[in-house]
């Protein structure tokens, strides 16, 4: 395959249950699509070592690897054309076999280029040589290991993520030892997955040797999310224009970001006359037409360096027929608007869809360039439905989830969380799969709903007045469904003699650390006024870890403004001692007793590890 993203993708269509494994039956096949063709004698010889039938993807990729490197099979491989350049991390020589892995270059050079334009102002990174990273070699490897850069990128990202003051920085001789630098990388782990990055399968020792095709899939998730962060009707309300006229704004809130940002490309070609139709970012942006005439569309008339006409440029398309040289034209032109970011030439001649959304999404932050279109309510989503969709996400929910509601309603991401949340629950064969047919296909999607609620019945949920039709509808109810799953899943980390912690085994254990560490605080119940100070967090965490705490930092909270900086402090130090904290800083100065609740059972989770080790 072209890369590990290619090749999850081949993964993900015979993953037909959506369990991150497929079965030794579809082995052969899914080899065949990835370019191997095996014989079914060996095809079988390779699945008797899997008796329960299941291959996961890691266990996939090894096969591939190993398929691909025997000459026996030499004759059987089918050749596959390659459209980029590729380079081969090996990893150390104590990895096994396996652990080669390709990456893209240019997408490693488009991320150098981001991550040094939006960073270039940072006086820490600035200070100690971080930044600017150089495009050669595995620069971006070595930038990333202690952990800094990918916490600023977060917080370039999603805004407020990470409290800084908590980063452990290099000495006056440059130096940080590994203990710091592992510190670093769990809390920008633990950072990534409260945005919504699904993060299986890669840890902090990854990102310390710069394993090139994790670090890339994880900058490429984080960079994502910002990117896609404001195509919102919040942020743009002119995006209301890009409806039909019978649909929705549910449905816009439901479309993927790749979909909206089509139909903003289609819309700002119609406005200046050009009938070309954008369905997708890599066959159709090829020969750079669609891209000239957007950048004359979105250029406002008082652009600091100068307006970018339609006439010379229908000029010069007619002119220039090389595809190089037209991709280049438009880069110069992108250049004007201080959007050229993501993409150099062959990348638009070639199609990389990863890099061109990029592009576009960058462009359409910068200039939406939008026609007014009147006052009219704005769905704006909530503080509880951001943290459940980023919660959902995390865990792989596939497609991703953008609007709860909308996106909920064939029952298929509920299903996949609740086999997630509780391994072998799910009996595949009662789940109905796309693509579902306009007759009968709403009812297949309700049985679907229906069966998600009875899965909710067996794990014991409280699901009063709510069925199938509602999850289907998109009501609201939807929200506590997922409420409840979430807390499932996160009590589960706490289960003792099979039975999961009840809350008020959660405070008294809280409380008898507190007391145990000679610390004052403690609480009474997830409602207690006293923990909108976060002064009880802040006093468990470091009683789980002695010492962590840098109790200047923390204020007497006599303000919201200090409430504000406790609270970030609180749960960036509890994602760094390894809490995967998804409630926000409003969540604790607020005392949202469910969001709370949530915090203090990550760091029991936390604290039982480490009275294990």
């Amino acid at each position: 395959m072209d890369s590990v993203e290619e090749c999850k993708e081949v993964f993900e269509r015979f993953d037909t249950s959506s369990k991150g494994s497929i079965t030794t039956n579809s082995l052969g096949d899914a080899l065949a699509a990835c370019g191997a063709k095996v014989p079914g004698f060996k095809v079988r010889d390779i699945c008797d070592s899997y008796k329960d039938g299941a291959i996961s993807f890691d266990e996939f990729c090894k096969i591939l690897n190993q398929v691909k490197s025997k000459n026996t099979f030499k004759e059987t491989i089918k050749p596959i054309e390659l459209k980029k350049k590729v380079n081969v991390n090996k990893g150390s020589e104590k990895s096994s076999e396996w652990t080669t892995h390709s990456y893209a270059e240019e997408e490693k050079l488009a991320f150098v280029d981001w991550i040094n334009f939006r960073l270039s102002k940072d006086e820490l990174l600035l200070k100690h040589g971080n930044i600017p990273i150089a495009e050669d070699g595995t620069a971006l490897f070595a930038a990333l290991r202690d952990g800094i850069i990918l916490n600023k990128l977060v917080n370039d990202s999603v805004e407020d993520t990470v409290d800084e003051r908590a980063l452990n920085l290099p000495n006056d001789a440059g130096k940080l030892s590994i203990f710091k630098i592992q510190e670093n990388q769990t809390l920008a782990l633990n950072s990534c997955v409260a945005i919504g990055c699904n993060v299986v399968n890669i840890g902090a020792q990854d990102l310390i040797e710069g394993k090139a095709h994790l670090c890339l899939g994880l900058l490429w998730q984080v960079i994502r999310i910002g990117l896609m962060a404001k195509i919102t009707l919040k942020d743009c309300p002119g995006l209301r224009a890009l409806l039909d006229e019978f649909e929705t704004l549910e449905q816009l809130l439901a479309m993927s970001p790749e979909e909206i940002l089509c139909r903003w490309v289609n819309y700002q070609l119609n406005k200046v006359g050009c009938k070309r139709v954008v369905k997708n970012f890599t066959h159709d942006i090829k020969d750079s037409e669609v891209y000239a005439h957007l950048l004359v569309a979105v250029c406002p008339d008082d652009n600091a360096k100068g307006p970018i006409g339609l006439e010379p440029l229908n000029i010069a398309l007619t002119q220039v027929q090389d595809l190089t040289k037209r991709a280049e034209m438009v880069l110069d032109n992108a250049e004007m608007l201080d959007a050229r970011s993501f993409v150099r030439a062959h990348d638009i001649v070639n199609g990389n869809q990863k890099l061109n959304l990029a592009f576009v999404a960058n462009l359409f932050n910068m200039y939406p360039a939008m026609d007014d279109v009147g006052d009219f309510e704005i769905i704006e989503e909530t503080r509880e439905e951001k943290t459940m969709r980023n919660w959902m996400n995390s865990l792989g929910a596939t497609p991703r989830v953008k609007y709860i509601y909308e996106d909920l309603k064939d029952g298929l991401a509920i299903i996949q969380l609740f086999d997630k949340i509780q391994n072998g629950c799910v009996n595949w064969k009662k789940v109905n799969t796309p693509p579902f047919k306009a007759l009968g296909g709403a009812m297949k999607q309700i049985e679907n709903c229906n069966y998600a609620i009875d899965l909710g019945h067996n794990l014991g949920f409280v699901l009063v007045g709510i069925d199938g039709k509602n999850l289907h509808d998109g009501d609201k109810l939807t929200l506590g469904l997922v409420w409840q799953m979430m807390r499932h899943y996160t009590l589960a980390m706490l289960t003792h003699d099979g039975k999961i912690m009840k809350d008020n085994e959660i405070i008294k254990w809280c409380n008898n650390k507190l007391e145990s560490a000679g610390k004052t605080t403690n609480f009474k119940s997830f409602k207690d006024s006293s923990l909108g100070t976060s002064r009880p967090i802040v006093d468990l965490i470091d009683a789980i870890s002695p010492g962590y705490i840098n109790y200047d930092l923390v204020t007497s909270a006599e303000t919201d403004d200090d409430k504000f900086l406790n609270a970030r402090y609180a749960i960036t130090m509890a994602r760094k001692i390894g809490a995967r904290i998804f409630a926000l800083p409003e969540d604790i100065t607020e005392v949202n007793p469910k969001m709370i609740m949530t915090v203090f059972a990550c760091l029991m989770s936390v604290g039982f590890a480490k009275d294990r080790k």
